[in-house]
């Protein structure tokens, strides 16, 4: 297909096929980045790690987004102490104004989210050492916990001490497992027993032997939940060298067992309490565990088990009809190039829409067994569609002035009535102003010194329009000089917004101003989100919205409504552990043989 069809790809844009636009942001989420994926055995500051199992899983992707943003705050914080600025800053401070470019500006910072948080995600990533009883003592980080204190037989024999981990186990996950291993060099018996637990068990008694813990014990084998009567297990129990997984699977809330790598029959039935702690107990000196709790390589194929797991749920979801979606029904397939069509004209793409029904139409024609003509798919041409594709492609350029001025003569009365819409409009202008100047000062080897760039010789070319993503590529000099148009830019828009004082407004606006605070903010973590392509999506996005919501047009196309349906659907689906925690849209869309353009 032509790239320069009027679907508005302009130079950035590849040679089209009929699939979704791929800088669509109600699609964004299933265009995988492959390089920000955590590997199992990676990790960030903090003992950040991702356990196996759950790499790609809902939760996951919740709990690494919460560690970036608090990384990310963290960073600046500390940054900011000790960087140039005149004093540090801190959280509920009156802080001293920062200058740069000519601009009054005020760093933002944000207090990061506490692990006392009871809403943030977590995941088990020690022994709590402030969580256990008796002479237990926790050693390597966290992961080792070693009886160290000598007691009569008699002591032995009425008391355990036991211990917790750091944070529950997250029904959130869908399923949950840890391995402990048994150090103790002792041959003997060994009194050492695991499994869970909620935060009220007293910890001077073994898991298992008080209401809500639960336990598998190592000198007899039994299982216990809630008394000192255990029943028979497997029929053998662990020691020294044997490692011991526990596993609770929140959708059924059945909890199993492993030794050494082999799988037990469930434990477990019907598990109550909704925060449950891993916690292990033992009662003689010298014995000692190790715990993993994902940061290294299971000795039992969690992996596998909860792909079955998976596959199970998949399997149910394929039973569901599709026929109910629509009147009169359709099937599969037909719904699907519907959705697409549907999708491509609703946000404009034409010429794409056209193309996608003339393949649809041959593929139909070929199948027709008698040669009967196949009805065409009429594709009407549609001016507004011509328009806002228009004012998208210079937004995706970068050209936000353009933009402004093709919506005004357009559509006049959007920008009026969209005063949140504009406002974004307007910061982006001046973010990519910011963008511009930092690229090319790169381009060029310019050395700033973060504070004054008043007498930079860089200078680049500025068309008519304000800022093409062209000029980025050529890089001329120009006699504008583009850091006084930013100082101009900069102080008009904090003029034109400065009686909104809204909190949301007014933190925008100092997130943006704080761009000029940096000599070079492409490489500042804590900025640098602001300065991505990514960010002109989000505007267009918001932009096509409001026009098709002043032409009495729904301002989402079926297919985002589906996918924004499913996606609630597998919100609700996921409370309390339920099947939706062990898929997500995203493991659908891996599933399409990558032989297929999407």
């Amino acid at each position: 297909m032509d790239s320069n069809d009027s679907d508005g790809g302009g130079a950035s844009l590849q040679t089209r096929i009929p699939q979704l636009p791929s800088f669509s942001r109600a699609f964004e989420p299933l265009m995988r980045n492959e390089s920000t994926e955590i590997s199992q055995s990676s990790t960030h500051h903090n003992s950040f790690f991702t356990p196996s199992y759950l790499r790609g899983s809902h939760f996951m992707q919740k709990l690494e987004e919460a560690h970036k943003e608090k990384q990310t705050q963290q960073e600046a914080q500390g940054r900011f102490r000790g960087g140039s600025l005149s004093r540090p800053a801190s959280v509920g401070t009156n802080k001293m104004p920062a200058f740069h470019r000519g601009l009054s500006l005020d760093i933002i910072e944000r207090a990061p989210p506490t692990d006392d948080d009871p809403f943030a995600p977590h995941l088990p990533t020690k022994w709590d050492n402030n969580d256990k009883h008796g002479s237990l003592e926790v050693l390597a980080d966290g992961l080792e916990v070693r009886y160290a204190a000598s007691r009569t037989s008699r002591e032995q024999d009425h008391e355990t001490c036991s211990i917790r981990s750091d944070h529950p186990m997250p029904w959130q996950a869908g399923i949950y497992y840890f391995e402990v291993t048994v150090l103790s060099r002792r041959r003997d018996e060994t009194s050492v027993c695991i499994g869970f637990s909620t935060k009220n068990v007293p910890l001077i008694r073994p898991p298992g032997w008080e209401p809500e813990s639960w336990g598998f014990h190592g000198d007899d084998g039994d299982l216990y939940s809630g008394a000192n009567v255990g029943r028979s297990y497997e029929g053998q129990g662990f020691g020294p060298g044997d490692t011991i997984g526990c596993g609770i699977n929140f959708r059924t809330r059945e909890a199993f067992f492993t030794k050494n790598g082999q799988e037990f029959k469930t434990a477990f039935r019907d598990i109550k309490g909704e925060a449950l702690y891993p916690s292990v107990g033992m009662k003689k000196a010298g014995e000692q565990i190790r715990v993993n709790f994902g940061q290294s390589r299971f000795i039992f194929d969690i992996d596998g088990r909860v792909k079955r797991e998976q596959a199970k749920i998949k399997a149910e979801i394929n039973k569901s009809s599709v026929a109910r979606l629509t009147h009169p029904p359709m099937g599969e397939t037909d719904l699907i190039q519907q959705l697409v069509l549907q999708f491509l004209q609703h946000d404009g793409y034409v010429e794409t829409a056209r193309a996608f029904a003339e393949e649809i139409h041959a593929e139909r024609q070929s199948l027709q067994i008698d040669q009967t003509p196949v009805p065409d798919i009429d594709i009407k041409d549609d001016e507004d569609a011509h328009h806002r594709q228009r004012i998208r492609r210079a937004i995706l350029e970068g050209d936000i002035e353009k933009a402004v001025k093709y919506t005004q003569v357009y559509y006049p009365n959007v920008l009026k009535e969209n005063h949140d819409v504009y406002f974004r409009l307007r910061c982006r202008a001046f973010i990519e102003l910011v963008r511009k100047s930092t690229e090319l000062g790169n381009s060029h080897g310019s050395k700033r010194n973060g504070h004054q760039l008043d007498d930079m010789p860089s200078r680049m070319d500025i068309d008519e329009n304000g800022f093409s993503d062209r000029m980025e590529e050529d890089g001329v000099d120009s006699d504008i000089d583009l850091d006084k148009k930013i100082i101009e830019y900069g102080k008009s828009l904090q003029e034109d917004f400065k009686n909104d004082s809204r909190p949301e407004t007014v933190k925008t606006l100092k997130e943006v101003f704080s761009l000029v605070a940096y000599a070079n903010p492409l490489e500042i973590q804590a900025v640098a989100a602001l300065l991505d392509r990514k960010g002109r999506v989000t505007v267009a996005e918001e932009l096509n919205s409001a026009i098709l919501s002043s032409l009495g047009k729904s301002s989402r196309s079926a297919l985002e409504n589906l996918y924004g349906q499913t996606s609630v659907l597998l919100d609700y689906l996921r409370e309390e552990g339920g099947p939706g925690a062990l898929v997500t849209i995203q493991s659908v869309v891996d599933e399409i043989p990558k032989s297929q353009p999407f």
